[in-house]
């Protein structure tokens, strides 16, 4: 007989230290008296000692042969033999489709520390830069560099929120509506991807995913505040009720700015409920809203920005402090006549109020656990009002998308096969005006400086075939088609006397483009450690309506002319997990694009002109690590090396003459080519201290170049942040748990730029082209600096 003496309440500690957060002292009061003896029978024969091997960690793509569950698709559960529903294998396809280079950004890695936009969860993946945009959480978002060369928005790159798309018909997606507080995962998708994802992801793609209501089960409240009056309150409600899984997300953000001129305020809510109608139907809604109201900075020179960087002192331009942005306003609102004032941002009363709503309805169907059949409808509305620099836009862009698609699990020819087809539209219609800004404070607006009627329409079919030619070596193929149309009329209008004698010059563009992008794959699993992973892909982006009526002057114009880009990709990589501790993920690319469209800015503030370079190269290398070498012990690394030149582009320059100057060779301006975020921290997981836990964070930002000429550089960067935090449970019949955060960021109040836009080159009337230490000082400026030091403090409480 073998004796088994069950573990008594001090003992508790010792067996649940490395899962729960409670303290021994509290497991103590909770655990009643000690459990009696059990007897149990013995085998009279001795077995051998199980061997517990580590888990191991697979990347996104190892893992395609069994994909996880996707928590929008509770349904899709594994089969025999990690066999997954035509469901689940869907949902993947927007997390980390197989062959695909792709990093998810799990909670954990963000959930400790305030999380005020994008650009503090981002930077955890390689291939991935960000720059600051036109607003509090308007961030560019840059994969393998695709959107450096954008002035504001997120373009080539496509964005879904919980596979839902929230990047419009016209190619742009704005990040304001995204609080980090509201997801429990971001997948990072990189390379050209316009095989699966369309036109537009040149880049690659971002999903981001809500918590599903099962996870938070319950409600969380938490606040983050800290230095320059920034407090956000956010709320997490979530549930699972038989065949009901809803999930609720809002928060208020509001602060002062770091910059003059820089206040915010900003709600937030997203909702995501799936119901499980039949046990084959499954029916989603996801509802977005966001408001903001903020006031905007004018972006500095490189000279102001070294004199003046955080802008103070700029309240009013006759006693402006030096190193002020300043713009030139028509007193009358229409024309010179009547004279100009010259204003900063804060006497102008430049800003941005804009709201976007999205609504998606998506409908799943299984035919049977091989066949699944998804449609899904998308209605986007995006509504600014943005007076930014000497004009405003104002419009209204709704849009509608609508897919479906089959997916079918299966055999060919005895090998397992997973195949996908789908077909899709999707429409953008609107009128937008743009408006002279006037003195007098508040934006003011003046007269009518151009109206812009514009149709996108997008439509195509993609298919994609997953086979599985040995148990090591898996085979992916794809091809997307798209018909891409785009119509506009673009009407500016010119004042002439002091009575504003009204002119009206029309241009007009009606363009179609046809795109195609295939895509091969290969996956090879060495063994249990190594992963191999080869990839040749294409991705292609149609000009935005908009694009085609600015001229390089900045002003109205003919642009018509400008042609869709398109780029071919190699990857080639491997991930390695030796064990449950260490994950190490290399990626080298070359990719060749045709037709770049390249952005820079003009002679007039916030507008922007787009150009064809007729050939260009990017190539570097993606590294990753994520090793937990002690026990409590983790460091993580996220490096990106960019090498991305032109290889045939003359520019025309005119100043009196048309003067040409060839770039081939020259770096593509806007393109760090060193990135690097490195973490180490330790997190107490036993004893009376479990829960308590900090890091050290290293971010580095290459300096690169603003303009073609590669005459003049914006300065690159090291930030160091450290952060502080403690996690425990809550022994209560209210509350589950209790997080508490403090993070310094800018330790060093090192001075840095944040964003810097391309500047358009000059030359002088004998064809010379105008030297760096001059591109310094000339305006308008291209820079926002980023913040100095600051202090953010936050909690969260779970309630059950």
């Amino acid at each position: 007989m073998l004796r088994i003496r069950a573990i008594g309440s001090a003992g508790l500690p010792v067996l649940f230290g490395l899962v729960s957060p409670i303290g021994s002292d509290a497991l103590a009061q909770a655990a009643p008296e000690a459990i009696p003896a059990v007897t149990v029978e013995a085998p009279k024969t001795s077995r051998p000692k199980p061997i517990t091997r580590p888990a191991r960690l697979r990347s996104a793509s190892a893992t395609r042969a069994a994909r996880p569950v996707a928590p929008i698709a509770t349904d899709g559960a594994q089969g025999q033999n990690n066999t997954m529903s035509a469901g689940a294998v869907r949902a993947g396809l927007n997390q980390a489709p197989a062959g695909q280079t792709a990093t998810t950004i799990d909670r954990s890695q963000f959930e400790n520390r305030p999380s005020f936009s994008v650009s503090d969860v981002l930077r955890d993946s390689p291939g991935i830069s960000i720059k600051q945009g036109n607003g509090p959480r308007d961030f560019g978002i840059s994969i393998r560099g695709s959107n450096a060369r954008n002035g504001f928005g997120i373009r080539n790159l496509v964005i879904f929120d919980d596979g839902f798309p929230v990047t419009q018909p016209d190619g742009l997606s704005r990040s304001d509506l995204i609080d980090p507080h509201a997801y429990g995962a971001i997948d990072v998708i990189r390379g050209p991807s316009s095989a699966l994802y369309g036109n537009y992801a040149t880049g690659g793609a971002l999903n981001f995913r809500t918590r599903p209501g099962g996870t938070i089960d319950g409600v969380e409240y938490g606040v983050d505040g800290g230095s320059y009056g920034y407090l956000n309150n956010y709320v997490a409600a979530g549930k699972k009720v038989g065949n009901f899984e809803g999930s609720l997300f809002a928060s208020d953000t509001r602060g002062d700015g770091y910059i003059g001129n820089n206040w915010f305020n900003t709600q937030t809510v997203n909702f995501l409920g799936t119901l499980k109608a039949t046990p084959d139907d499954r029916f989603t809604v996801k509802i977005i809203n966001n408001d903001l109201s903020a006031r905007l900075p004018l972006r500095s020179t490189l000279n102001q920005y070294y004199q003046n960087p955080f802008q103070q002192g700029c309240a009013t331009g006759a006693t402006a402090a030096p190193g002020c942005g300043t713009v030139r306003l028509f007193n009358n609102g229409f024309n010179a006549t009547a004279g100009t004032d010259t204003e900063t941002a804060v006497q102008a009363g430049l800003g941005r109020n804009d709201r976007r709503t999205i609504v998606g309805g998506r409908w799943e169907h299984d035919f049977d656990n091989t066949t699944t059949w998804r449609n899904q409808f998308v209605f986007d509305d995006r509504n600014i009002s943005q007076p930014t620099g000497s004009t405003s836009s104002i419009g209204d862009f709704p849009s509608y998308n609508y897919m479906s698609d089959l997916t079918k699990r299966g055999e060919i020819l005895g090998l397992e096969s997973t195949a996908f087809f789908g077909a899709f539209y999707n429409t953008l219609t609107a009128s937008s005006d743009t408006r002279n800004v006037m003195p007098g404070g508040n934006a003011t607006l003046g007269r009518l400086s151009s109206n812009l009627y514009s149709e996108t329409t997008n439509y195509g079919v993609r298919a994609r075939e997953e086979l599985k030619l040995t148990s090591s070596l898996t085979a992916v193929a794809g091809i997307g088609w798209e018909t891409t149309l785009l119509k506009g009329t673009n009407t500016a209008y010119s004042y002439a006397g002091p009575t504003g004698i009204t002119t009206t010059t029309p241009t007009t563009a009606d363009r179609q483009f046809q795109n195609t992008a295939p895509e091969l794959a290969l996956l090879y699993n060495l063994n249990n450690e190594w992963l191999f992973r080869a990839r040749v892909a294409t991705g292609y982006g149609t000009p935005q309506v908009s694009n085609l009526f600015v001229a390089q002057t900045g002003l109205s114009g003919n642009n018509t002319q400008l042609q869709a880009q398109k780029n071919l990709g190699y990857d080639l990589g491997f991930d390695w997990t030796p064990n449950s501790a260490l994950k190490l993920s290399a990626t080298g690319f070359y990719e060749f694009f045709r037709n770049e469209i390249v952005n820079q800015a003009t002679s007039v503030p916030g507008v922007n002109y787009s150009f064809n370079a007729p050939r260009s190269e990017h190539r570097g290398i993606e590294l990753a690590a994520d090793w937990k070498f002690y026990p409590g012990w983790r460091f993580m690394v996220a490096y990106t090396y960019l090498d991305e030149v032109y290889t045939e582009y003359v520019e025309n320059i005119t100043n009196g003459a048309v003067f040409s100057f060839n770039r081939a060779g020259n770096k593509i301006p806007g393109i760090s080519p060193n990135e690097l975020t490195a973490r180490i921290g330790y997190d107490e997981f036993a004893g009376p201290l479990a829960g308590l836990g900090g890091f050290v964070e290293v971010q580095w930002k290459d300096s690169f170049y603003m303009d073609n000429a590669n005459l003049l550089k914006a300065p690159g960067y090291e930030l160091v942040n450290v952060n502080v935090h403690y996690k425990t449970g809550l022994l209560s019949d209210t509350f589950r748990s209790l997080n508490l955060f403090l993070e310094v960021r800018n330790v060093f109040d090192r001075t840095y730029v944040a964003s810097a836009n391309n500047i358009a080159n000059t030359v002088t009337a004998a064809g010379l082209q105008i030297p760096g230490t001059t591109l310094a000082s000339t305006a308008p400026g291209s820079i926002y600096a980023g913040s100095p030091r600051l202090f953010v403090v936050g909690m969260k409480v779970a309630f059950k």
